[in-house]
């Protein structure tokens, strides 16, 4: 077995394909999803290239401080966005968890990822609660619910009629839930 390295890769792999599927995702009908996927798309693929092993890649120096920048300007538009409804707090949130990771990437004194000791314990115990129940909440939502006898059971993309794959809302689920899982993962190495 080889540790952190064989793990990374998998998460990497995880991240990469999330990111994808939401890519597609932002081909759909419906503006909310797509806003939704963009983000998440954002936040598949820069996990991604975060967990890729230290071994193989050392980012370069300012390579830290501008993904801090990118995952901050996330946060603060996905914030924007949600202004008027707390339907996706969890966007800003998540893309604050990047850029905290970041920072803290930023002035640990290695300055690679997965080593441990970087960023504040506090705000990290608090993040890794945040995801830990994030990743639970999330996960009994994707537990099929059994169909009530004399109900016709409808989902909210089948009750349309002809939605896309890329509209069901289990697979948005499945993403975010893998997504989650990745961070609870990323935040449990600092």
């Amino acid at each position: 077995m080889h540790g952190p390295e064989a793990s990374g890769w998998l998460l990497v792999a995880l991240c990469a394909a999330t990111g994808a599927y939401c890519l597609l995702r932002m081909r759909s009908s419906v503006e909310e999803q797509r806003r939704a996927a963009g983000g998440e798309a954002l936040m598949g693929f820069g996990m991604a290239v975060m967990a890729v092993p230290a071994a193989v890649f050392t980012p370069p120096s300012w390579a830290w401080p501008a993904w801090a920048v990118v995952f901050g300007a996330a946060a603060l538009h996905a914030l924007w966005a949600e202004r008027a409804s707390s339907r996706h707090l969890h966007h800003p949130v998540g893309a604050g968890s990047m850029a905290y990771m970041a920072v803290a990437m930023a002035v640990s004194p290695g300055q690679g990822h997965g080593h441990g000791g970087a960023g504040i314990p506090v705000l990290t115990g608090i993040l890794l609660l945040y995801f830990a129940g994030y990743v639970l909440v999330t996960g009994v939502r994707l537990v099929p619910v059994a169909a009530v006898p004399g109900r016709l059971a409808t989902t909210g993309a089948g009750s349309s009629g002809a939605s896309g794959w890329g509209d069901r809302p289990e697979l948005a689920r499945a993403c975010r839930l893998a997504m989650g899982i990745a961070m609870v993962a990323m935040l449990l190495t600092m």
